[in-house]
C-alpha cells in the first residue's frame, strides 16, 4: 500500500512539474518580416473568366431598353476578390489581357503577368512584360505601368520602349506619363532611334 501511495505522489509531482514549466515558458518572441504579416484571405476567386464592359450609347430610365457597346473586355485566368479587406482590391496574379475599343469600335490592348486593381482610389497597376498595342500600330512596352481610371491618365517611372510605325520612331526611355488615346505623351528621360521626314 505505502509502494502505491508513494507511485501516486511521483506521479503527481512530475505531473504538477511539468505542467509549471508549461505555463511558465510564454511566447515572447517578437515577429518581424514576413512572419509578422497576418495572411489574406480573398472573398471570392474567379478562375478562366471573361469579363464585358459596356455603355448605353443614350440615357436610360429605369423602364427603358437601349442600344449599348462593347467599352472593353478583361479575360484572366485567375483573379482574386479582397474587397473583404479595409483597402479594398482585387489581384489578377496569372496575368490578364483588356480589349479596350474607341468611339470608332477600333481595338488596342493590354497585356501584363499581374494587375491590381485598388477600388477605392481607381488605380490600376500593372507588372512584367507590360504591353500596350494600339490599333493604329503604336506599341509600348514596360516592367510596369500605372492606369489612373479618374483621370484617364497613364504613368511609369520604370524603363520603356515605344514604337511608332506611322514615323519610325523606336524610343527608349525611363519614367512617362500619357492620356489613355496617346494624344499626349510627355517622357522624363529618353534616348533611342528617331527618323525625321524632310519636307519636299
Amino acid at each position: 500500500m505505502k509502494q502505491t501511495s508513494k507511485h501516486i505522489l511521483k506521479s503527481f509531482a512530475t505531473v504538477f512539474t511539468v505542467a509549471i514549466l508549461f505555463m511558465s515558458c510564454g511566447d515572447d518572441y517578437e515577429r518581424v518580416g514576413e512572419e509578422a504579416v497576418k495572411p489574406l484571405f480573398p472573398q471570392g476567386v474567379a478562375h478562366n473568366f471573361t469579363l464585358t464592359y459596356t455603355e448605353t450609347i443614350e440615357a436610360m430610365g429605369t423602364q427603358d431598353s437601349a442600344n449599348s457597346r462593347v467599352m472593353a473586355v478583361l479575360s484572366s485566368p485567375l483573379s482574386e476578390d479582397f474587397d473583404n479587406q479595409r483597402f479594398k482590391f482585387r489581384t489578377f496574379p496569372n496575368g490578364l489581357k483588356v480589349d479596350f475599343f474607341d468611339d470608332n469600335n477600333q481595338k488596342s490592348v493590354v497585356v501584363a503577368d499581374y494587375g491590381i486593381v485598388y477600388t477605392q482610389t481607381s488605380l490600376i497597376e500593372l507588372r512584367g512584360n507590360v504591353v500596350i498595342e494600339t490599333h493604329d500600330g503604336k506599341k509600348l512596352e514596360t516592367e510596369q505601368l500605372y492606369v489612373d481610371r479618374k483621370n484617364n491618365w497613364v504613368f511609369t517611372e520604370a524603363a520603356f520602349r515605344y514604337t511608332n510605325p506611322e514615323d519610325g520612331t523606336v524610343m527608349d526611355g525611363e519614367g512617362m506619363d500619357f492620356n489613355k488615346d496617346f494624344t499626349f505623351f510627355k517622357a522624363h528621360r529618353t534616348y533611342g532611334l528617331m527618323t525625321i521626314k524632310e519636307e519636299e
